[in-house]
């Protein structure tokens, strides 16, 4: 059993315990995303006060569970993910009916933002009964809080989670979110946030920040022009490594992304050099110059990768 965090429970006992927790009830748990010491108090009481912890992966929760000095036996943990998530709903929902309580945690984070747990508390709510979130930690807020986001005209954010892993899905759902006025944030796994980058590429200018291994040892978080992003992936082996949030923020007006611009842009290409073509839509739309051309180089690439895909 672990002492790390013995003084932790007793202060989450003395913290929270005076609180009422009613039986029959689903408590939706945030839990870290990478330090364990961001859990919170109330998070620790009620894991030790729950009659089942309901998970993601049995596994890891376990692991997680023992790390804080808690004790759950394997028959009080039950697995519920996003292959099972809605059968798994009718035994929670059971265990609920009978009084008990039941804790639901993802891997990291909070449940039901890019993870399970969503159709689990539609469940719950169906049947008449009731979820209890407890707020704890988040990629996406803690990217946005340190993101540098400043733009008066364009309030709050969109959270767009992954994209779709072809490139010509893809490349369509960034069309869409370069006309989005507030800031946009991604998730992104270490083997495709290349491929995004490559496809980000488009944006030209508009500043993006890219926070990898959030809360970790080898936490880094950086911004870049959208059209700078795969060489700064590139520069070094370690910039890829490790779980993405990747913030894209508000267009300014030097350099929104127009898409007629790029419309002009596709069909010259298709007939012309690639010089010629930034050129001529240069002098059409009035664009920049260079912006343009980082975006035929973006363009380009995504017309070999979608090429390919159909080779």
């Amino acid at each position: 059993m672990s002492t790390s965090f013995a003084s932790a429970l007793t202060a989450a006992q003395e913290a929270a315990g005076a609180q009422h927790y009613p039986q029959g009830a689903l408590y939706v748990v945030a839990t870290p995303i990478g330090n364990l010491a961001d859990i919170t108090l109330r998070a620790l009481y009620v894991l030790q006060l729950a009659d089942h912890v309901a998970c993601e992966d049995t596994r890891h929760t376990q692991q997680m569970l023992r790390a804080y000095g808690l004790d759950k036996s394997g028959s009080q943990l039950l697995a519920v993910h996003q292959h099972n998530e809605a059968e798994r709903s009718a035994q929670v929902i059971d265990l609920l009916q009978q009084g008990k309580r039941v804790v639901y945690v993802s891997d990291a984070g909070t449940p039901g933002v890019s993870d399970p747990g969503a159709r689990l508390c539609a469940a719950v709510q169906t049947a008449g009964l009731r979820s209890i979130p407890l707020p704890g930690a988040s990629s996406v807020t803690t990217a946005i809080s340190v993101a540098g986001i400043v733009s008066p005209d364009a309030q709050g954010f969109l959270f767009a989670g992954f994209l779709p892993t072809k490139s010509a899905e893809r490349s369509t759902v960034i069309d869409q979110l370069a006309l989005e006025p507030r800031a946009v944030v991604l998730l992104e796994a270490p083997h495709r946030i290349e491929e995004l980058a490559k496809a980000l590429a488009v944006l030209g200018d508009r500043p993006v920040t890219l926070a990898r291994e959030i809360s970790k040892q080898f936490e880094q978080i950086t911004t870049h022009a959208a059209s700078a992003l795969q060489a700064w992936l590139q520069s070094d082996s370690q910039h890829s490594r490790g779980e993405f949030v990747v913030v894209i923020h508000p267009a300014t007006q030097s350099d929104e992304h127009d898409p007629k611009e790029q419309q002009i842009l596709q069909l010259l290409l298709a007939e012309l050099p690639m010089k010629v073509a930034v050129r001529l839509t240069a002098q059409i739309t009035g664009g920049a110059r260079n912006r343009l051309y980082d975006m035929a180089l973006a363009l380009k690439s995504n017309s070999d990768d979608e090429n390919t895909e159909e080779e």
